[in-house]
Parts: C-alpha cells; sequence; structure tokens
C-alpha cells in the first residue's frame, strides 16, 4: 500500500494527524533506489505515520497544507538529482525534461527546491514547527559552497533555507534517533548530538578541542585559498571512525556545526532496509500521465552495496555515502530478485546487480573499520595501496546464484566497473564470467581521460593501466569467442586539462577509430574536490595551482574535440587546432582530425598525405578498435542518493 498523499488516504487508514510529512521534488515512487522511499518506510517500520507531499506548486502555501500539520515535524528533500542539475546542462541551458516527474515533464519543481520548500513551510506553519531537510541537495550544500550558476559563494543550506536540522549521507540511523526524540518531547532546538546531522549554533558558543574551526563564509567567498583549505578539512573528516565535529561561522551571529558522519549501515541493516514493504513502481496517480520515466532505468536493477573508496575527486559521493563499502547479503539480494522475477512485466532480464562501483563488495582493508579512513592517503590513486584487500569471490558466486534463478534469462552488470581495481585481481575467473555472462557486445567503463595530465587531477589510474585492461578484455573476449567492446565515459576541460590535452584525447580516439555519441563536459556541481579546484585553481590538497578552462569557447572546444567527426563541430575543431599550433591536424593523413575547406587548399593551409605520419604510427589498434556504425553510447551516471 502506499503512503497517504491526500486527506481521503488518511481517512481510509483511520490517521487523523501524520507523525511526518515528507515533501520530496520527486514524483512519488515507491522503490528503494528513491531516497523519499527509503527514509518514509523506515519511519513507517519504527512505527510512524508519514505522509508524501509530491512536487507542490510552490507559487502559494496551500498545496504545503494539503496533509495538515505533522505531529512532530516536516521533512524535506528536493530529490534524487541536484534541481539545479536536473534543470540546467553544463552550459547553464534550461534542459526539456525531468525524468523524475510524471511523463518527463519539465518545470514541475523550482529552483534550489529545498530552500523554497522550507521557506513555504514557515509561511504555512510559523517558525516553531520542527523542519528538517536531507537529500544530495542539502548533503552537498552543508556548508559555504561555490554555486556554478551564480557563479559565486553561497551560504549554507541551513542558512538559507531557515531549516533546524540536516542530514547529509544516506540517513536512515539519523531519521530514526530523530523521530524518538522528538516523540519523547525534546525540542529540535536541542538535538544537538545525533551523528550525521548539521545544524545552526550561536556564533558566541565556545568550543572544545573535538570540534575543528575552518574558515568562515565571509573568508571563503572572498579568498579562494581558505576556500581550498575549508574544502580539504571536510573531506579530511568526513570518516564515521576518526571524524571530528566541523564549525565554519557564516557571520557574527550565526555558525554551522557538523558533526562526524553516522556509521554505514551493517549488511544486517542494509538487508531489512531494502527489504521493507516498497509498491516497486511509481504511484497509480501517474499512469494516465505517462508513469515517471526514471523508474525504467530502475526498476528490474538490484542496489548490492553502498559507499565507494574509489573517491574520484568529480564525484561527491564520498562527501554524501562515504568512503567505507558495505554490501547487502547474498540471501536477500536473491530473495529481491526472485520478487523481481514475479513481477508481471518481468521479461527475464535484470538490469544491474551493483551500486556506486558495482565490483566493490566490502571494505578497502581492515584498518577502515577500525582505525578509519586514511586522512591522507586514497585507496587506488595514484596507485593501490599495498593494504588493499582485492576480491571478486563473493561478487562472482552472488551473481552466479542469480542466473541460475527461474525465469531469469540474462543479469548484467551495468553500474561501473572499476577496471584498475578488477586488474589487482590474480583470480580471472570474475574478469571471465563478467564477460561470458553479463555484459552484451558493450562493457561500459570509466576512464575519463588519456592524459596522465588530467588523470591525476581527476583522481584516476594512468593511461597505461587502461590499456593493460584493454589488452585483457581483450584476451578474454578471444578465449570465449566473443566480440565485445569496451565503451569509455570521457570528460571534457575537467581541471588540469589544458587543450594540448584535449587534443591528445581526440588523436587517441582517431587512432582507435572511436567516435563516442554522448560525451561529458565537466560540471561542478557542490561537494566534490573537482569544483573547489574549478573555483578556486587550487588542489585543495596540496595547494598548488591548476589550471582550469572557464572560458566558455575553450570549454566547447575542448568538448567537440571528443566528437571531431561530427561536422556540426568543424569550425570549434578548426579554431582549437589553429588556437593550439596544431595545424598539422587539418589534411588528408590518417592522423589528421578534420579535411581542410577549399579555402584553405586556395591558400595553400592545408596538410598534404606526405606530411601524415608513418605507417607504424596510428594504425588503428584491433583490441580497442570499434566499427563507425557500432559508435559508443553512454547512459547517465546518477547517484540514486537520500
Amino acid at each position: 500500500m502506499f503512503l497517504p498523499i491526500s486527506k481521503d488516504d488518511m481517512k481510509k487508514r483511520g490517521i487523523n494527524q501524520l507523525d511526518f510529512i515528507y515533501i520530496i521534488g520527486d514524483a512519488y515512487v515507491d522503490h528503494s533506489s528513491f531516497g523519499h522511499a527509503i527514509i518514509s518506510r523506515v519511519l513507517e517500520k519504527t512505527g510512524y505515520t508519514v505522509g508524501i507531499i509530491s512536487q507542490p506548486d510552490w507559487h502559494s502555501c496551500e498545496p504545503f497544507r494539503a496533509l495538515g500539520e505533522p505531529r512532530l515535524g516536516f521533512l524535506v528533500s528536493s530529490g534524487n538529482i541536484d534541481p539545479m542539475v536536473n534543470h540546467y546542462t553544463v552550459s547553464k541551458k534550461v534542459r526539456s525534461q525531468d525524468l523524475y516527474s510524471p511523463g518527463g515533464q519539465a518545470g514541475k519543481r523550482p529552483d534550489r527546491a529545498t530552500v523554497v520548500y522550507c521557506n513555504r513551510l514557515r509561511e504555512a506553519f510559523g517558525k516553531n514547527i520542527p523542519i528538517i531537510i536531507g537529500g544530495i541537495e542539502a548533503s552537498l550544500r552543508r556548508f559555504a559552497h561555490y554555486d556554478y550558476w551564480s557563479d559565486k559563494v553561497r551560504r549554507s543550506i541551513l542558512i538559507d533555507s531557515g531549516a533546524d536540522l540536516l542530514i547529509y549521507g544516506m540517513g536512515e540511523h539519523q531519521i530514526v534517533e530523530i523521530a524518538e526524540l522528538l516523540d519523547c518531547g525534546v525540542p529540535i532546538a536541542q538535538i544537538k548530538h545525533v551523528a550525521g546531522t548539521a545544524y545552526v549554533e550561536d556564533a558566541s558558543t565556545e568550543f572544545t578541542d573535538d570540534f575543528l574551526i575552518i574558515p568562515s563564509f565571509d573568508d571563503v567567498s572572498t579568498n579562494k585559498k581558505k576556500y581550498a583549505e575549508a574544502t580539504r578539512i571536510q573531506y579530511e573528516e568526513q570518516d564515521a571512525v576518526r571524524g571530528k565535529a566541523v564549525v565554519q561561522k557564516d557571520n557574527d551571529r550565526k555558525c554551522v556545526v557538523q558533526l562526524p558522519p553516522s556509521p554505514p549501515l551493517t549488511t544486517e541493516e542494509l538487508d531489512r532496509v531494502y527489504e521493507l514493504p516498497y509498491e516497486g513502481t511509481y504511484h497509480p496517480s501517474y499512469k494516465s500521465l505517462g508513469g515517471v520515466p526514471a523508474l525504467s532505468e530502475i526498476e528490474f536493477s538490484i542496489t548490492s552495496c553502498r559507499g565507494c573508496f574509489g573517491s574520484c575527486n568529480f564525484c561527491a559521493l564520498a562527501f554524501h555515502q562515504g568512503r567505507t563499502v558495505t554490501s547487502r547479503s547474498q540471501e536477500s539480494i536473491i530473495r529481491e530478485a526472485e520478487r523481481l522475477t514475479n513481477k508481471p512485466n518481468f521479461k527475464g532480464y535484470i538490469h544491474d546487480v551493483g551500486g556506486p562501483t558495482a565490483n566493490f563488495r566490502s571494505p578497502s582493508c581492515k584498518k577502515q573499520l577500525k582505525s578509519g579512513v586514511c586522512k591522507n592517503k586514497q585507496c587506488l590513486f595514484p596507485t593501490p595501496c599495498k593494504n588493499l584487500e582485492v576480491s571478486h569471490r563473493d561478487y562472482l558466486e552472488l551473481l552466479q546464484k542469480l542466473r541460475k534463478l527461474p525465469k531469469v534469462k540474462k543479469v548484467f552488470v551495468r553500474s561501473g566497473i572499476r577496471f584498475d581495481y578488477l586488474l589487482c585481481d590474480r583470480d580471472e575467473s570474475f574478469f571471465t564470467e563478467l564477460c561470458k555472462h553479463h555484459i552484451s557486445g558493450q562493457l561500459r567503463v570509466a576512464p575519463e581521460h588519456i592524459s596522465d595530465n588530467v588523470l591525476k587531477y581527476m583522481g584516476k589510474p594512468s593511461h597505461d593501466i587502461y590499456e593493460k585492461f584493454l589488452k585483457k578484455f581483450d584476451s578474454i573476449n578471444k578465449k570465449i569467442g566473443k566480440e565485445q567492446y569496451a565503451v569509455p565515459y570521457l570528460m571534457s576541460s575537467h581541471p588540469g586539462s589544458t587543450m594540448k590535452d584535449a587534443i591528445h584525447l581526440a588523436e587517441y580516439l582517431n587512432r582507435n577509430k572511436l567516435s563516442p555519441e554522448q560525451v561529458q563536459d565537466f560540471y561542478p556541481t557542490p561537494g566534490s574536490i573537482s569544483t573547489c579546484m574549478y573555483y578556486t585553481g587550487l588542489d585543495p590538497r596540496t595547494m598548488k595551482s591548476v589550471y582550469v578552462a572557464r572560458d566558455y569557447k575553450e570549454k566547447q572546444m575542448q568538448r567537440a574535440l571528443l566528437q571531431f567527426r561530427d561536422p556540426k563541430n568543424y569550425n570549434l575543431i578548426s579554431k582549437a587546432l589553429t588556437k593550439a599550433n596544431r595545424t598539422d591536424l587539418i589534411g588528408f593523413g590518417q592522423n589528421c582530425l578534420i579535411k581542410p575547406t577549399k579555402g584553405d587548399l586556395k591558400n595553400g593551409n592545408n596538410t598534404k598525405r606526405k606530411n601524415s605520419i608513418s605507417k607504424n604510427q596510428g594504425k588503428p589498434q584491433g583490441r580497442n578498435r570499434k566499427p563507425e556504425e557500432k559508435r559508443n553510447s553512454s547512459r547517465s551516471r546518477r547517484n540514486h542518493s537520500r
């Protein structure tokens, strides 16, 4: 049964007043990949009643009064995807579709939805009603942060929204503890001890040595070095075992206090969360509107793990879910798979079994659980840590069991595979079975770039590791008699990427006959190390300068170079090559990216065949070669987060 969305629903369930009302920016989908579904079902299991107000019209207060006043408080989340990312492309153009709205209709939520919803709630119910915010938007904006869309540093979302409490991370532990405190009569203003939360405190408060003071809002909004320093400390303390509370002064009257992260859920806790009685689909009121498009991607997918110790600098997942990986038991996942196979629209295919990184099923090493994540060390970058424990045995056993289930034709692995971690495993059993059973012609992997200069700023392994992976991938497919391809995710304009690096990547694509249909331009979203680099021009870990392509025209050129075969990119490619003094790549040789125009030929400004590279250079590499008729495609990699 779906949770109440109207007074009639409340009446049918015998509810006079709800304990909590959840305001969400997404359509109401009761599926475990949607944060509002998990949090509301966890509360329901604990004994509390929860109602849902989905995508309220924020132009007035009335839609926020639809379910009355809750007994304990309002919960507010803008949805699975940051609303600004949801609304705007990286070039800040308005998107025409919202996959998390009924029928994919755009415009069903406001910009900065959490702030807008909270302001409307205050207007409707006054300053005394408890408001708790969470989800990806709140979690990544808990401190003063660079806002790409306004190109300035904004205050903590706690300050802008006027909320009483912020839950960061996944939220199950926190919401239950907060609910129980409120239920016992503890005022929300006194709830200042729950791990994984942040709150506003009086600026005159004296803090003990257990609290770290970071540069203030005034400092980070006027001094980029201070911003980088604050970012470094925030990341260093993002650890449930050894992390300290962090304090950032907002002004002379207020400061934001972040308590240490909540411990990740254990396997047993994860099992219970993912086996709650979800309906597994969108609310029936959306059927006539065309349903909710985002569901199609995950309806027959299974979340097997949380957390990621890969720590790519452009990904804010470590700042949200954390670096400690925890997994569900095989038994729990198999039970979910069996439920999926009994759905009337199941056609025999489990679309994915994974998480942030599919082939991470356990913490990187035992030290993570005892002494916490290493403060200044990454598990896989620049090379795998000597303490890294590598095994795919558990994941392989799980996939083998899923394949044997009645009604299951195929089990795919579509969420990210860390190929550098895969290569660390001396046992090739998993890699072989992955190629044999769990991909269908294409395996999507994320080298992101091929320039080591750029990769070091991304926190990704050097290019030679990717080349080793491709050789192994080709070798295994040859053994099993399959023709399959590795499809790379690629990113342009990441901090550190110069025009020279972008051209280097284009040359690589040309040599290997790769034609990516979709590429990703770096998007500076809150909460990532790379966004700090973009704004400050500094690497916060070393405080050294980083080249940043901020100019819109240069960003266009770098992106166009990844799709140099597209005729509409011709002028941009020509300008980029001219600017970089690489007109040798304009000509008829096999190494050339574009052909000269008639005007170039008339003026003699062309590179002729005799100037092309030698026969050995630029020869297509068969192991990574992809025919033109089978061009690369990629789907959006988005974190379904609380």
